[in-house]
């Protein structure tokens, strides 16, 4: 028994629409996927300086606290920031 053209046709549209489909479908999950994955590395990047701030921090914190910065505003060879209370902490 032979099928009729139009439903030859009309299968094979579907196929082809079909495959068309799943390429469009799998490219969008794999540009999703790999966004994911840069905003990921991104906030891993992201903690890993801040992480290095806190230990620089930590680690030159005695420096700062025990600096023998000149207050004295009548001394010609005194630390500005230190004068004004300017520091660097946020």
């Amino acid at each position: 028994m032979s099928t009729s053209v139009g439903i030859n046709v009309l299968r094979w549209s579907a196929l082809g629409f079909g495959v068309f489909y799943g390429i469009y479908y799998q490219a969008s999950i794999s540009s999703r996927d790999k966004l994911e994955l840069a905003k990921r590395e991104y906030a891993h990047k992201e903690s890993l300086i801040s992480q290095a701030k806190a230990e620089w921090a930590k680690q030159h914190s005695s420096l700062a606290t025990s600096s023998s910065a000149k207050v004295d505003p009548n001394d010609p060879n005194a630390d500005l920031n230190a004068v004004l209370g300017i520091t660097d902490e946020k």
